[in-house]
């Protein structure tokens, strides 16, 4: 695995509230060769410097050091072509759902072609919720034991550092093998945070026109979403689907 390909790839902690999770999150990455850390609205402010996280942490206080606290999802993602959140959850709605191995080849193939890379793990008691999904370009589950597929937010870090490491090893001794990069079309993708804000204009403008009522929304808003994210937006379409939506608004 080379240092670009590490340094493309986000591993994003969403409202974490345990600094022990924080400390052994950081060990796990350091470990297997990661190092970008985000914290997304931690329980406890600056969650990173707790005595609990550095002890945790153990020689990986360098990766806790340099971790960003950050108060919105939309700031740990953007610039990011896949932005993969991992739940074992089932939904009815939100972006398509992966296998932990297809999903492996997905991140191979992004940073290959210089595509950035955010790993979402939502709060150790209620894992991700649909707001957090919404931001996501895919959904990602690990094959564990049906009957009790809960992992500690430490482990499943590990877990996918481990196994993530692994493929991207075997992936760069037979790059020969693989397909040629095509670096323009992922810089033209859209990042979740642009697409989730045309959606909200989207919402917007549906209302104006009397589609959409606020009252009684109905499942409109996430089938759209649903829609959205299969399609693998690129940043001329969002332009023109927000270019719809101010045809909307000004019908008001």
């Amino acid at each position: 695995m080379n240092t670009v390909s590490s340094q493309m790839l986000r591993w994003v902690l969403v409202e974490t509230s345990h600094p022990g999770n924080i400390g052994s999150a950081a060990r796990a990455l350091k470990t297997m060769g990661f190092s970008d850390l985000r914290l997304i609205n931690p329980k406890i402010k600056g969650i990173a410097k707790e005595s609990e996280a550095i002890a945790l942490a153990s020689g990986a206080v360098d990766i806790l050091e340099s971790s960003q606290e950050l108060h919105s999802l939309e700031s740990a993602v953007q610039g990011c072509s896949l932005v993969i959140g991992l739940t074992s959850r089932d939904r009815e709605f939100g972006p398509p759902a992966l296998d932990w191995e297809s999903a492996q080849i997905l991140i191979q193939e992004t940073l290959t072609n210089q595509g950035a890379v955010a790993l979402l793990f939502g709060p150790e008691r209620t894992g991700l919720d649909n707001d957090h999904l919404a931001l996501c370009t895919h959904r990602v589950w690990l094959d564990a034991n049906p009957d009790y597929p809960s992992l500690n937010l430490a482990q499943a870090i590990m877990v996918c550092a481990y196994t993530l490491r692994e493929a991207l090893k075997k992936a760069s001794k037979h790059s020969s093998l693989t397909f040629m990069p095509n670096r323009e079309e992922m810089a033209d993708l859209a990042d979740p945070a642009a697409i989730a804000a045309m959606l909200e204009h989207w919402r917007e403008g549906l209302e104006a026109i009397g589609y959409l009522d606020p009252a009684n929304p109905k499942k409109l808003m996430p089938r759209l979403q649903s829609l959205f994210a299969r399609s693998r937006l690129h940043k001329e379409e969002i332009d023109l689907l927000r270019g719809i939506a101010k045809q909307m608004l000004q019908r008001k």
